[in-house]
């Protein structure tokens, strides 16, 4: 029987340095943690990432790969609401799973130049996916904006909800929706007085087949 391969090291403080950022932040972890917690030398580690930056890069990339699969991949025959709610849900779980990231997004940002460039490159690239699946909403008829601008005014408040999350959550804690799952209608909620009548009809059956896929999974 063929042995299953082993992760590779550089995986490996890839996946131990997710976990450890996440539990004490990006500020509170340094290499030689993470050399500690696995049991291998600094020089080991510092040989496959030489510096802190070079790490974060590292996450950052696999962040961005996992994430442009909830963007670009698409099931057969469903509808763009259908992808944009499966986008929007796998976008929450995402969250979670790098939650260091999201909710050090801005010290992260200003403190590794390289780490902020590969960002603001993404950015442009989620605002031009974004801009694509809603103009598909406007050719199927499932919403309608009274100025031209609107859109575009839609799409920035949903970048700033995806972005600071996770950072709201713990900033506005004493306010209500914070259960998992909030995200995804608030991005909705932006949506929903621009939807005409198909819109509205194919949304509820969005919702429907969701709750219904979650039924059958529980």
């Amino acid at each position: 029987m063929t042995k299953p391969n082993k992760p590779k090291t550089k995986d490996k403080i890839l996946s131990v340095a997710i976990r450890m950022f996440n539990e004490a932040g990006v500020q509170g972890i340094t290499s030689r943690h993470i050399a500690a917690e696995m049991g291998i030398s600094h020089g080991n580690l510092d040989y496959h990432y030489h510096t802190k930056e070079d790490l974060i890069l590292a996450i950052y990339e696999k962040m961005r790969l996992e994430a442009s699969e909830s963007y670009g991949t698409r099931k057969p025959h469903t509808s763009s609401f259908e992808h944009f709610h499966r986008m929007i849900s796998e976008l929450e779980e995402f969250q979670y799973r790098y939650r260091f990231f999201n909710l050090d997004v801005l010290e992260i940002s200003r403190s590794f130049p390289l780490v902020n460039k590969k960002i603001q490159e993404t950015l442009i690239l989620r605002k031009q996916q974004s801009q694509q699946l809603f103009e598909e909403f406007l050719r199927d008829g499932f919403v309608s904006f009274p100025e031209e601008d609107v859109m575009e005014r839609i799409l920035h408040t949903i970048r700033m909800v995806i972005t600071f999350w996770l950072s709201q959550l713990e900033v506005i804690s004493p306010y209500k929706f914070q259960q998992k799952g909030e995200m995804v209608r608030l991005v909705w909620n932006t949506i929903l007085p621009y939807l005409t009548p198909a819109g509205k009809e194919e949304y509820e059956r969005v919702l429907d087949l969701a709750a219904s896929q979650v039924a059958s999974n529980s």
